[in-house]
């Protein structure tokens, strides 16, 4: 990041820390007002949207059609604003990337891992891509900390180990002469992790929440010894074990969840009062829905999250489905900022594990089933996997004393108190979980696709 960015990025920041003090009224005032101008902009620039939205444009946002992944990538050269933009160069872009270098000397490129069994590219301008990079630094900021020139916060970054990853995109564009900061892969050896982050001393840690577990335990034992006044974590889910061993390892208060998505930036952020995840809602708009995408009350899990980003310019995203399961908190936060709450994050609905129903049919059972055994095991890390031959348990670090079986009848419960027919379960040790191409280590993964799913 050369200076004149920097001098952008806190300016955008500090208008942003005024809307921490709008109304609910102010706020939507604003979003109607962005949303207005993005759906004007994307009907006159992008031939998809000038089809898709058709006649509709007296029409509310709930009414609008879900722009689904799957449609995006099929519609791709379409659906951009930039006429000079082709799918096939921005692949090609991507194939050859190291560091922070723009495709069309103006565009930085992110993609999602296809996990979900396809991948997906994202484009931002240099406007929108500070508003990304705005985001993340505003999570810092809700947590207590206050960027600026002057304050040389030595921080150590822990995500993926591939370029086109928005985590390591992001990192890289961070990158100063004047702030001191260290990135480290995800895959790389833990003991590597732990000597270079013992050298290095930081004072913020951001990274997976799987990594920040496992340099919890070893904080705990005494191999690591760091003293951040700031964790920041994300990308993966917190379960409360987690969260606890985190406050163990360097103190209640410490500990800062957030939610982003590579087609959003970070969209939520938890502040000093740790009472959920506030939504950055002058940036998007979010609907939490059922199958149907109808709305659900806060309280309730919805089934995905539809998101409209309103400073998407080159590639409009309006009413975007992520298979995100969320929960809103009810009530306003004491903290005094207009935005809602995310209360709890379920897990994507690809993680949700089917089996057949004892009645006949199919029952779904949720990620938190697995997380209340799991998290009760005296283990490092854990992963649980559902293929054809039934669920395959992967323990790393088991501490003395663990039971595989009486482990596997607990699993066997739980899930017969889901009316499900358990298939077979076998318990697996190994010296470390396998992470994917991004560097994450998920809870809970499927090779199977449920009859239900939609």
């Amino acid at each position: 990041m050369d200076v004149l960015t920097g001098i952008r990025l806190l300016s955008l920041l500090r208008r942003l820390r005024k809307r921490d003090k709008w109304t609910r009224q102010r706020l939507h005032e604003h979003q109607n007002e962005m949303l207005r101008k993005l759906r004007e902009y994307a009907c006159a620039t992008s031939p998809f949207y000038k089809e898709f939205h058709k006649g509709l444009a007296n029409k509310p946002l709930h009414e609008l059609p879900v722009l689904t992944k799957a449609v995006l990538m099929e519609n791709f050269d379409e659906l951009v604003t930039d006429r000079s933009v082709h799918l096939r160069d921005v692949e090609a872009h991507l194939s050859n990337l190291k560091g922070d270098e723009l495709f069309l000397d103006r565009y930085r490129v992110a993609a999602t891992s296809g996990s979900t069994g396809l991948r997906g590219f994202f484009l931002f301008n240099q406007s929108e891509w500070l508003t990304v990079l705005a985001s993340f630094a505003r999570a810092y900021e809700w947590a207590g900390g206050r960027p600026g020139v002057t304050r040389r916060i030595k921080t150590a970054s822990i995500f993926s180990p591939v370029h086109w990853h928005v985590s390591r995109r992001v990192t890289e564009s961070f990158k100063t002469p004047w702030l001191p900061s260290l990135y480290l892969p995800a895959d790389d050896p833990l003991e590597k992790i732990v000597r270079d982050l013992n050298a290095f001393q930081p004072e913020m840690l951001a990274c997976y929440t799987s990594i920040a577990r496992i340099l919890a335990k070893e904080q705990i034992a005494g191999s690591l010894n760091i003293s951040p006044h700031h964790v920041l974590t994300g990308a993966e889910a917190l379960t409360p074990d987690t969260r606890k061993r985190i406050e163990k390892a360097w103190g209640d208060g410490r500990l800062f969840d957030q939610y982003g998505a590579t087609e959003g930036g970070n969209m939520a952020a938890e502040c000093t009062r740790h009472e959920g995840l506030h939504l950055m809602e002058d940036l998007v708009i979010f609907e939490v829905v059922d199958r149907e995408n109808r709305p659900v009350p806060a309280g309730a899990y919805g089934d995905k999250l539809l998101i409209t980003v309103l400073f998407s310019r080159t590639q409009p995203l309006i009413r975007y489905e992520l298979s995100d399961s969320i929960r809103l908190a009810a009530g306003d936060c004491p903290c005094g900022r207009p935005f809602r709450r995310i209360r709890d994050i379920q897990g994507r609905m690809e993680e949700m594990l089917c089996f057949p129903a004892v009645a006949g049919g199919e029952v779904t059972v949720n990620p938190v089933v697995f997380d209340q055994v799991m998290d009760t095991a005296p283990v490092g890390e854990w992963q649980v996997v559902h293929d054809a031959e039934g669920l395959n348990v992967f323990l790393s670090g088991v501490q003395e004393g663990h039971d595989d079986e009486m482990l596997r009848k607990a699993l066997h419960e739980a899930l017969s108190d889901k009316r499900a027919v358990v298939p077979p379960i076998r318990i697996r040790r190994v010296p470390v979980i396998r992470r994917g191409a991004t560097g994450k280590a998920p809870l809970i993964k499927s090779k199977l696709r449920c009859v239900s799913a939609f």
